[in-house]
């Protein structure tokens, strides 16, 4: 299989998803008068939440970012601000694709939306693409760097950089709690749980203290671009969407909500979208030893963030949901999402109960 074959594609835009090819073309050529030839749209599948086409001139390859139709979050799916934080961001963290443009005019495709240059390589998604096969070395490798990644992000030191000012910062863990329990509780429909008891233990279990970074919430393999040359290094992270400066431990706890093992239970093993089920991939508890030696932190219990991790990912699962319970989607993909914030919420009170348990011996 040629390197060509292995890079990530778009496909056909889904229905109802699609772009007015014309107009887009003469509104781009306007910005960028260099652009030749016409205007080819395709779209990416792996977009949940923001739809994410790709843009095909004789001489530009390039990446467009819109928010869903239909009712959304207030806060979510700014495409300005992702914009923004990104340029912001490209001059001290190589990962990030270059940014070309933005506007809110929504009289181009029916949305505010931005443009980036596409950094062409391999995503991992559910599973490697076919006819790339990693050792077990190798998938400790590639591991390995997408951790260092998060820490080098984690790393950055935001004020020298004038990064402090993209947001609010202290407070930030008091803020998510509170903000992620009022969103579940503004999308809940009727078949999915009330989990009061949930959201009143993350309110209640809070840490005290709190080290603030830029940190990307988000941070998963099928964000990441890896080069098809060497598979084990990654040269773009894509998907800045609830990046900010934060509790960069609940960014490891959300990063811990998509890892799925070789040894979770069938309904884990059936939500798997990234390959770290892999022979060589770290566990969840690797992971956090991994992480927490190399940056010095002293967690004896990560309980906190792993709660966290899998509650927020349940409220991003309901969101979605929402909207296609209310009939703003037709993407039969989200049709069982119900489903899957039962089981979230499963797993939330069974580490609780855990944690408990532990609080309850050492006391």
């Amino acid at each position: 299989m040629s390197q060509h074959e292995l890079e990530d594609r778009a496909g056909r835009v889904r229905e109802g998803e699609e772009i007015h090819r014309e107009r887009l073309a003469e509104y781009l050529k306007q910005q960028f008068p260099h652009l030749e030839g016409d205007l080819r749209i395709t779209q990416y599948s792996g977009g949940a939440s923001n739809w994410t086409y790709r843009l095909q001139f004789a001489n530009a390859d390039w990446i467009l970012r819109r928010p869903p139709a239909g009712t959304k979050a207030k806060s979510a799916h700014d495409m300005g601000r992702e914009y923004r934080l990104q340029k912001a961001l490209e001059p001290v963290f190589r990962y990030v694709p270059k940014m070309l443009h933005y506007t809110d005019d929504e009289s181009v495709i029916g949305a505010e939306f931005y443009i980036m240059e596409r950094v062409a390589g391999i995503i991992p998604r559910k599973n490697m693409p076919r006819g790339l096969e990693l050792s077990e070395a190798q998938t400790r490798k590639l591991c390995e760097n997408a951790l260092d990644c998060l820490i080098e992000l984690h790393s950055i030191d935001i004020k020298a950089h004038g990064l402090d000012q993209l947001a609010k910062g202290e407070g930030y863990t008091e803020r998510q709690v509170l903000g992620w329990n009022k969103r579940y509780r503004l999308a809940k429909t009727w078949n999915v749980p009330k989990s009061e008891k949930i959201m009143n233990w993350l309110e209640h279990n809070m840490p005290q203290n709190e080290r603030l970074c830029m940190t990307h919430n988000d941070f998963r393999f099928d964000n990441l671009v890896l080069d098809v040359d060497d598979p084990t290094h990654i040269i773009g992270v894509l998907d800045w969407e609830l990046a900010t400066i934060g509790n960069p431990l609940m960014d490891v706890g959300n990063s811990l909500a998509y890892w799925i093992q070789a040894d979770d239970d069938a309904i884990a093993r059936s939500t798997r979208r990234q390959p770290t089920h892999l022979k060589g991939m770290l566990s969840r508890d690797e992971v956090i030893r991994y992480y927490c030696e190399r940056m010095n932190v002293d967690v004896a219990d990560f309980s906190f963030y792993e709660v966290f991790g899998l509650f927020r990912l349940s409220v991003i699962a309901q969101q979605i949901y929402y909207r296609y319970h209310h009939k703003q989607t037709r993407n039969k993909a989200f049709k069982n999402f119900w489903f899957l914030v039962h089981y979230l919420h499963w797993r939330c009170r069974k580490i609780m109960r855990q944690a408990n348990k532990n609080k309850k011996e050492k006391s």
